[in-house]
């Protein structure tokens, strides 16, 4: 498959421009444009613009409603919850973390838990903008079931996302964007397209049989990361994602792959903290910069691969597509101008 390079405005216009002509209002589609383009600008091409033309065949199906009215309420100075209304989920994200930001200025830290909503793609576009705003966070939603509780044979829990990022002033911020499975199902999905064995230890067949056929692993279950450790955390994620947000949980949550024109109704929680109550910008510059300092300084066992702390690759990563245009399937690209009337 070959690839396009794009200049970030133009494939922002393109986003949002095909969302808007898949009936969601301007604003909106920006706003879950914006989620989507800093995806493919990190590198995270299956969360990014090829996820729009997914997003808009549920719309088509019934299945999401892109003119959804995402209602925010305030229960307390610092705490919100957000019904998306079954709208398309980077927008229900977006308006999640606004409201979590929003407590967090009010009250120091905030959070919002927010239901009724859908794939909102990767954690670390959220985690970007808070911390440019000054803000520490904690954000996680619950995903559709496919990993097995530790010892089972049946997929219960969700490759649930997590992600915490620390700002950094003057300076990238500090980002942790993971699945709690060894690798995400969509990677898995590629190596089947292909045709192609994936490396071991990633998911098991339908008997949990461990396999290296992805096209077996796809009517399997993937295997957490860490063992019963990643298990765990899965489950407290969607505890909180899922259960406290009133969304649903675990076998509750609909596969969109199998009922694509039925709600998710998924769950996701946003914690921000307002660093500048904390202390100043000065002091949490020197002080990021000495914890940086100490890690980059850990001699490297491979020499050709220095020690970096977590997002680093993926914010080199937007800096360079900022600077020379960003890369995308020109599949996914020609999808998306047909999209926005521009084919």
């Amino acid at each position: 498959m070959s690839d396009a390079i794009v200049p970030e405005d133009r494939l922002l216009s393109l986003a949002t421009a095909a969302l808007t002509a898949g009936g969601m209002t301007p604003p909106d589609a920006a706003n879950a444009a914006r989620v989507l383009v800093l995806a493919d600008l990190f590198g995270l091409r299956t969360h990014g613009i090829s996820r729009v033309p997914q997003y808009l065949d549920r719309v088509r199906l019934g299945g999401i409603d892109a003119a959804a009215k995402v209602e925010v309420t305030r229960v307390a100075p610092g705490l919100a919850t957000v019904d998306g209304a079954n709208g398309i989920g980077p927008l229900v994200g977006m308006r999640a973390l606004e409201a979590a930001m929003e407590g967090a200025r009010a009250a120091g830290i905030g959070a919002a838990f927010a239901r009724g909503s859908n794939h909102f793609g990767p954690i670390a576009p959220y985690a970007l903008i808070a911390a440019e705003a000054g803000f520490a966070s904690i954000v996680a939603s619950n995903a559709t079931t496919t990993i097995a509780p530790w010892g089972g044979k049946d997929t219960r829990v969700g490759n649930n996302p997590f992600g915490i990022g620390v700002p950094n002033p003057g300076g990238d911020p500090v980002i942790l964007d993971m699945a709690l499975s060894v690798a995400a199902r969509a990677k898995i999905r590629q190596f089947a397209a292909r045709g192609e064995p994936m490396p071991e230890g990633w998911a098991t067949d339908a008997e949990g049989r461990p396999t290296t056929d992805a096209a077996a692993a796809l009517k399997g279950f993937l295997l957490p990361v860490g063992g019963h450790k990643g298990y765990g955390l899965a489950i407290m994620v969607d505890l909180l994602a899922g259960l406290l947000s009133g969304a649903a949980y675990l076998t509750r949550v609909r596969a969109w792959d199998k009922d694509p024109g039925v709600a998710q109704d998924l769950g996701h929680v946003f914690i921000a903290i307002d660093t500048s109550r904390l202390g100043s910008a000065d002091w949490l510059r020197e002080r990021m910069a000495d914890f940086a300092a100490i890690i980059h300084d850990t001699p490297a066992a491979d020499p050709a691969s220095p020690v970096i702390l977590p997002g680093e690759r993926e914010m080199a990563a937007m800096h360079r597509q900022r600077r020379d245009g960003v890369r995308v399937a020109e599949d996914d690209l020609r999808k998306v101008e047909a999209l926005a009337g521009q084919g």
